[in-house]
């Protein structure tokens, strides 16, 4: 029986309002309050019904630690919920590079080019050195 389950998707928007708040031991109006102000922003249903992921859920219980625990206003909660989401990009860009740079070292006859913008994205190409031919010592 254990072969027909698949692996639960923790971005599935799945719960509504009343269940996350549950899950997350809040009142529904703090979900509400929290979607207003872009803290955390659920999938719409078809008829505009809010639905939160376990991932939502998660978010949801950090931002009322970092507000309950350690006192922290909301304002500073979306800056560092914003500098998470960044540390997070770039995370996921460190780790891509490094993939390529693996599959790079191990490919001898080509090598990729990286390029970045001001603004941080990152360009690839493609670079096939040429032999250089070597001249005779005392030419």
């Amino acid at each position: 029986m254990s072969q027909h389950l698949q692996p639960f998707d923790p971005d599935a928007a799945v719960f509504p309002v009343s269940v996350a708040a549950s899950l997350a031991d809040m009142h529904a109006q703090t979900l509400r309050g929290y979607d207003r102000l872009g803290l955390v922003v659920p999938k719409r249903a078809r008829g505009r019904g809010r639905r939160y992921s376990l991932r939502d859920v998660a978010k949801l219980r950090h931002v009322q630690y970092l507000s309950q625990t350690e006192g922290i206003n909301l304002e500073g909660i979306r800056r560092i919920l914003a500098l998470e989401e960044q540390v997070d990009g770039l995370r996921d860009q460190v780790e891509r590079l490094g993939d390529l740079v693996r599959r790079i070292q191990g490919d001898q006859m080509t090598a990729r080019v990286f390029t970045a913008e001001s603004s941080g994205r990152v360009h690839q190409g493609w670079y096939r050195p040429q032999r250089r031919l070597e001249l005779p010592s005392g030419s």
